[in-house]
Order: structure tokens, then C-alpha cells, then sequence
């Protein structure tokens, strides 16, 4: 345990907690002119990766509530960026596919986070990047393993 008068800047968590922060206010912002909320743009983008994934799947792999998933979707669905299909084997499970127009515009959010990253890290060199990048993934597939591809990054050096 630290100072009872250290800055909480001292802490990882607090480091961590800020990015996000910034970084999701930044991704909203930008999802914005595309008439898209976070939840919403990780529905349409787990859907492209995953074909028939279901909402509740895409809630464990996001962090996202069920209901706020659901929500996500019931959204996607009605403007026609998202189907639902029954299950083959499981009538309790609902398969999501994406729409031509989903696909589309999952392709043109893409590149509003792929500015957003470059952005955040222009501050870091290539090699920083990739330092970074490994270290969140092993803390990822520590901390939320299904948000992740299967594969185990836990020993990722």
C-alpha cells in the first residue's frame, strides 16, 4: 500500500481509469457523426469478426451489460444494420448477421478508430507502441479473457 498522501497519478489503475476516460468520451464524440454509440459500434463490429454471434456473447466480450447490448442491437436491427436469425440447433439463442449497410458503415467507423488510435498515439515511437500493445494484451487476457480471439496471450513477451 502506497502513501496515504501519494497522488493518485502513482497508481496504474488511476492511469488506466483516465485513458479510457479520455479515450471513450473522444470515441463517442466521433461515433456521434456517424449516428452510432459505443455499444452500437462494437455490436456491428463483433458481428463482421463473428458472424452469428449472439448480443449476449457480444456483452461478455465487450464489458457491456446485457441490457445495454440488447439495446445496442434492438437499435441496429430496426435501422436495418443488423438481422436476427434463429438459432439452427438452440431456439433460445438468436444469431445476429450484418446488412450490406451494416457493413458499410462498420467499414467507415473503422476508420473514425483507427484515427482516433493514431491520434492517441502519435505521442510514441513505433517500438513504445508495440511494447504497449503487448502489455495490454496480456493484462486483457488476464482481466477479460473472452474480450479477446482465442488464443493465450498470458505468456506474450
Amino acid at each position: 500500500m502506497g502513501r496515504p498522501d501519494a497522488h493518485p497519478s502513482t497508481r496504474m489503475g488511476y492511469l488506466a481509469w483516465q485513458v479510457v476516460h479520455v479515450m471513450g468520451t473522444r470515441l463517442e464524440r466521433a461515433l456521434r457523426s456517424l449516428n452510432l454509440t459505443a455499444a452500437q459500434h462494437n455490436a456491428l463490429q463483433h458481428v463482421v469478426w463473428s458472424p452469428g454471434i449472439s448480443a449476449a456473447e457480444i456483452a461478455r466480450r465487450t464489458g457491456f451489460t446485457p441490457q445495454s447490448m440488447g439495446a445496442a442491437v434492438n437499435a441496429l436491427v430496426d435501422r436495418g444494420l443488423l438481422a436476427r436469425r434463429e438459432h439452427p440447433s438452440s431456439r433460445r439463442t438468436v444469431q445476429l448477421s450484418i446488412t450490406d449497410s451494416g457493413a458499410q458503415l462498420a467499414e467507415r467507423a473503422r476508420g473514425v478508430v483507427e484515427r482516433l488510435d493514431e491520434e492517441a498515439l502519435a505521442v510514441l515511437a513505433p517500438g513504445e507502441r508495440a511494447v504497449v500493445h503487448t502489455l495490454l494484451l496480456r493484462m486483457l487476457a488476464e482481466l477479460n479473457p473472452d474480450a479477446l480471439p482465442t488464443m493465450d496471450l498470458r505468456g506474450t513477451s
